[in-house]
């Protein structure tokens, strides 16, 4: 179907008056906006409903799971947290293993431990951290949550899902970018009028012009959301990870995944009777933490950050990311070398000799994190004990890696032992995922993300308003211009981006031959 009227602000009278090669210019620009937006529009959609529910998690899950993460505050001391975790694993079935202890100081929430069932999932009990009474339980992987950050990560549809949704990340970048370029003022049109809706508009044209004035005013949020959240994608940004470690600009090595660290297993097991009051770490009154002297496995780096990590760096891995998917990393990899569960208690719950959890919550404390972390429980008899503290504010993160016997902090990582990409992408991801600056940061993600949403509506209802017949040929793209314009800039623009995202690269080069051998000349204009 053929169209007299330009995509945006112009008329029909500035685009005749424009010179042949800038509306030639225009069309290419206008023919690549359509491609991308064609491809974007589903994942768009998915993506800014799943985000908007993830960042207002707290207060969600506060609600749905009101019963099990809330008590009633109490003048009555705390239970020990050892003790709170043995009656934890007591109402689980048997085989299920300690993974981490969520700690939280809030008088009134509840204490919250996540296990692995025999099964291989994980599984979250709260109890009155008062009185010692089981709450309930949680599924972390099926919980209303993690089925959102799933969606909004991979599809639920693992490496394929999470490729495609890199694809639709970087595929909005050329979508915002062209977007722009269209609707920039030119030919004596006004900022004024670029940025103003023109309700007065009815049909199509209006449609156009709000859906033109929107992306301007997204344009610096989306950019942002996408820019932030690629870090955390499954292929490209674990490439980027070991790119940013190569030249040390990176997380050093013990913030995400595997600890580089081991503790040093006793020859004979100590028993906290034996040792001195003075001599123990943790005691009251001994306020000098002892400093790391790592074993002779740790590479000869005594106490020395450098950078490694997993594939599920910041995503969404902090998205990416949350506090119980960071721990069940670490889990993962703590003391991997060790064979079985030798050297473990007849509860499951930590090895021989080894310091309970309210020792290690001490040392954590005289360290500065006393709430809001993840302490991860060793899973061997040489693995360490390590805080896992991710806070709003990027530039209090912290991870300590502690021997679980000795008490001796192993390693202290914190944001200033971050290389300059990884602080950029740790406000980056406080920002995508609405933390750093409280309800209004969730508020302005939600808005960024539903005003997106309906930038892919509008544009999906103005192709169906435009849409040609469904035959070979024919799309309803814009027409291609009839004499090649000048656009040597735009095409080193979009080399460049195949080249930083190579994934998107190789689809745009698809793109490009299709739409000459496919649809060649005869796309509606």
């Amino acid at each position: 179907m053929q169209t007299s009227h330009p995509p945006y602000s112009q008329t029909p009278h500035t685009r005749e008056a424009q010179p042949t090669a800038a509306a030639g210019q225009y069309r290419t620009l206008w023919r690549w906006h359509f491609y991308a937006g064609l491809f974007v529009m589903p994942w768009l959609m998915v993506l800014a409903i799943t985000g908007t529910i993830y960042v207002f998690q707290p207060q969600i899950e506060s609600w749905l799971y009101h019963d099990r993460l809330t008590v009633a505050a109490s003048s009555e001391p705390r239970l020990a947290e050892q003790t709170l975790m043995e009656r934890a694993a007591a109402a689980l079935p048997s085989g299920a293993k300690i993974s981490s202890v969520e700690v939280n100081r809030d008088p009134t929430r509840s204490a919250e431990f996540i296990f692995r069932l025999p099964s291989g999932e994980r599984e979250s009990v709260y109890l009155n951290p008062y009185t010692g009474a089981v709450l309930g339980t949680l599924s972390v992987e099926h919980r209303l949550m993690a089925q959102a950050r799933a969606l909004h990560r991979s599809l639920m549809l693992g490496k394929p899902g999470e490729l495609l949704m890199e694809l639709a990340g970087c595929w909005t970048l050329v979508m915002l970018v062209t977007g722009l370029a269209l609707w920039w003022p030119r030919a004596g049109a006004t900022w004024a009028n670029a940025l103003r809706p023109r309700l007065q508009l009815r049909g199509r044209p209006l449609l156009r012009n709000l859906h033109g004035v929107a992306g301007l005013w997204l344009a610096v949020g989306g950019l942002a959301f996408v820019l932030s959240g690629l870090p955390w994608s499954g292929s490209w940004g674990a490439q980027f990870k070991v790119l940013t470690s190569k030249i040390g600009m990176g997380s050093p090595p013990g913030v995400w995944g595997e600890a580089p660290v081991r503790s040093q297993v006793p020859v004979k097991p100590m028993k906290m009777d034996d040792l001195p009051i003075a001599q123990i770490p943790w005691a009251v009154g001994n306020t000098q933490v002892p400093q790391s002297t790592p074993p002779a496995s740790a590479d000869g780096m005594a106490g020395m950050p450098g950078m490694a990590g997993t594939a599920n760096m910041p995503g969404m891995n902090h998205a990416a990311q949350d506090t119980k998917g960071q721990a069940d990393e670490h889990a993962a990899h703590n003391g991997h070398s060790a064979s079985g569960d030798a050297g473990l208690s007849p509860a499951g719950l930590r090895a021989e000799g080894a310091l309970p959890v309210d020792a290690v919550m001490a040392i954590a404390s005289r360290m500065g994190a006393q709430s809001g972390y993840s302490l991860v429980v060793p899973k061997r008899p040489d693995g360490v004990y390590t805080v896992s503290y991710f806070p709003a504010d990027p530039k209090a993160e912290r991870t300590i890696h502690i021997d679980q016997y000795s008490g001796r902090v192993l390693r202290d990582i914190d944001y200033n032992a971050y290389g300059a990409v990884a602080q950029a992408v740790s406000y980056g991801t406080a920002l995508h995922m609405g933390r750093y600056f409280g309800v209004a940061n969730q508020w302005l993600c939600a808005a960024i993300s539903m005003g997106l949403f309906a930038m892919a509506v509008t544009g999906a209802i103005m192709w169906w308003m435009r849409r040609p017949a469904f035959t070979l040929g024919t799309l309803g793209a814009p027409s291609r211009p009839q004499t090649r314009p000048p656009m040597r800039g735009w095409t080193a623009g979009m080399v460049a981006l195949g080249c930083v995202f190579p994934l998107m690269g190789a689809t745009m080069a698809l793109v490009w031959a299709g739409d000459r051998a496919v649809f060649g000349r005869r796309s509606g204009a």
